[in-house]
C-alpha cells in the first residue's frame, strides 16, 4: 500500500471515534488505515494522559495538535511563500502561541492586519518553528460528584437547510456538558441573549433531571459582563 500522510482531520476522527468507545479494529476499518497507524496516534494521545476513558470532553485542537506534532514531526513538503510570511511576522505568532490563543484564531488576527496564510502552513509553522503542541505536564484533576458542576459554552452550527428563498441560515448552540458523567445537551438558537441562555439552562435542568449545585459558563457577554477566573460579574438578569 502506497504510503499517504495522514491529514490533521483524519487524526482528530480516529481520537473522536476512540474516546466514543470505537475499538482500534473497527476504527482502522472505518477510516481505510493499516490498525498499527491508528494506534501510533492513540499512543501519541496517552503519552499527554489521555485515556478512553475521559470521553469526547477530552478532544480539543491543542490535542490533535499534540498528536501530529510526535507522529508527524516532519512534513517533508517543500516551504513556499506562505511559510515566508508566517516568518515574517514570527513575532507576532509566537506571542499568541505562548498565550493559548488558538491556531485558527492567530490566522484571523494575521487576516485583519492584511496577512493571509493556509491554516495548514501556519499550524506546520508552528509545530516545527514554536513548539506548538508539544506535552506539558498533565495535572490529574479529581471528577466532582455526580450532579455538582456542568460546564456551559456556546458556539457555531452548521447550515441549516436552503429555506423557500433558497438561503441557508446558520445557527448557534447552548452546549450543556456534566463534568463527571460527560453527558452533553445541546439547545439551538439563533440568537446568542440573555433570553436564550435562560431557556437552554431550563431546558437542560429538564434534560439532566434536576438543577447543578454549580454552573461554570464561557466567558460570553451574554451571562459574564467581565470576566474574571475568581470574581467574575454575571448579568443580573442570568443570575435572576
Amino acid at each position: 500500500m502506497a504510503f499517504r500522510e495522514v491529514t490533521m482531520l483524519e487524526v482528530k476522527e480516529i481520537l473522536r471515534l476512540w474516546l466514543r468507545g470505537v475499538p482500534k479494529k473497527r476504527i482502522a476499518q472505518q477510516l481505510g488505515f493499516d490498525v498499527k497507524t491508528v494506534r501510533r496516534y492513540l499512543d501519541a494521545a496517552k503519552t499527554r494522559g489521555i485515556e478512553q476513558a475521559h470521553g469526547l470532553a477530552a478532544l480539543d485542537d491543542e490535542l490533535v495538535a499534540a498528536v501530529v506534532a510526535v507522529t508527524q514531526p516532519a512534513t517533508g513538503r517543500p516551504r513556499g511563500e506562505g511559510w515566508a510570511v508566517c516568518e515574517a511576522h514570527r513575532d507576532f505568532i509566537a506571542r499568541h502561541v505562548d498565550r493559548g490563543v488558538r491556531l485558527t484564531k492567530i490566522g484571523k488576527l494575521l487576516l485583519r492586519h492584511g496577512v493571509e496564510v493556509e491554516y495548514p502552513t501556519l499550524r506546520r509553522f508552528a509545530l516545527a518553528e514554536l513548539g506548538f503542541g508539544r506535552a506539558a505536564p498533565t495535572v490529574p484533576i479529581a471528577d466532582c460528584e455526580p450532579g455538582q458542576e456542568v460546564q456551559l459554552d456556546t458556539g457555531w452550527m452548521t447550515l441549516l437547510e436552503p429555506d423557500v428563498f433558497g438561503k441557508r441560515r446558520r445557527f448557534r448552540a447552548w452546549i450543556f456538558t456534566a463534568v463527571r458523567s460527560r453527558h452533553r445537551f445541546v439547545y439551538p438558537v439563533f440568537q446568542e441573549t440573555t433570553a436564550t441562555a435562560i431557556e437552554a439552562c431550563e431546558a437542560a435542568w429538564e434534560f439532566f433531571g434536576g438543577v447543578f449545585r454549580v454552573v461554570i459558563p464561557d466567558n460570553t457577554k451574554t451571562i459574564v459582563t467581565e470576566a474574571d477566573p475568581i470574581t467574575p460579574r454575571i448579568t443580573d438578569g442570568f443570575l435572576e
